[in-house]
């Protein structure tokens, strides 16, 4: 533990692992069996429970819980986990908790960034570079993936897949799948257009841009149900990454995707 700072006014176990240049503040507490990676911050009244492994260089806020017992009535205290990757910073009063016997495990993933009081729930899997607005509350066994921008105050249903680069407006309530690359809002909640600003400063070129917009024109703006929609972008777009993962995200879909579009 060459380089950690433990204040001794923290509580941590002594079958807790603590890495390289950690920093644990007073009153913290680091349960058996939890993992902090090297050069991670604890910040007063920060919490890590019982099978939490955190990655190098995470911070976690005061009166944030990570790894905490979930909160679903089937939950009969198997052993299960929960992960933070690299550089994840979890803010204050936030809590991720871990998994159950549907997954064994809730991961949050690198470079993410959990703001205060909000929740990620048993079984969720997060990718990396993603940011979870102050309040939102993620229910279980969600899947989000990289760099997704989830904004304050938004509920998302158990089950729904997010993905990437996906812009949810504040305060929206999510109960169906949200495809790659768009930005959704409102109540009822409907498709707001493609998310430009975040694909340029992901280094989108513009014709990828263009033809990803052209496939949610089709989607959303022709008429078009799903099954009609999917042969036409099928026919009339070339073939690459980004058209190909849009149509396996609809197609995989199990509660289907959103629908409806501004007026």
């Amino acid at each position: 533990m060459s380089d950690t700072k433990i204040s001794p006014l923290a509580c941590v176990d002594s079958h807790a692992e603590i890495g390289v240049g950690v920093e644990i503040g007073p009153f913290a507490v680091v349960e058996a069996g939890a993992k902090i990676g090297d050069g991670s911050i604890l910040h007063p009244h920060a919490v890590v429970r019982y099978g939490s492994t955190l990655g190098k260089g995470c911070e976690i806020h005061p009166n944030a819980v990570i790894g905490g017992v979930p909160q679903d009535l089937k939950f009969q205290g198997e052993d299960s986990t929960a992960i933070l990757g690299d550089y994840t910073t979890v803010r204050e009063c936030a809590t991720v908790n871990r998994g159950t016997a549907s997954r064994g495990t809730t991961i949050v993933g690198s470079h993410c960034l959990l703001m205060a009081y909000s929740h990620i729930a048993h079984d969720c899997v997060l990718g990396d570079h993603i940011i979870i607005g102050n309040a939102t509350q993620i229910a279980g066994e969600v899947e989000i993936d990289d760099h997704a921008i989830i904004s304050g105050g938004v509920l998302v249903h158990q089950f729904v897949r997010i993905s990437q680069h996906v812009m949810i407006q504040g305060g929206s309530r999510i109960s169906k799948d949200i495809p790659p690359y768009v930005l959704v809002g409102r109540d009822p909640l409907v498709y707001c257009g493609i998310n430009i600003v975040g694909l340029r400063r992901r280094n989108f070129t513009n014709e990828q841009i263009f033809l990803i917009n052209d496939v949610y024109r089709t989607l959303y703006q022709r008429g078009l149900n799903n099954s009609d929609a999917i042969d036409i972008i099928q026919q009339e777009y070339a073939d690459c990454h980004e058209k190909q993962l849009i149509l396996d995200f609809i197609k995989s879909s199990k509660r289907g995707i959103v629908r409806g579009t501004m007026e």
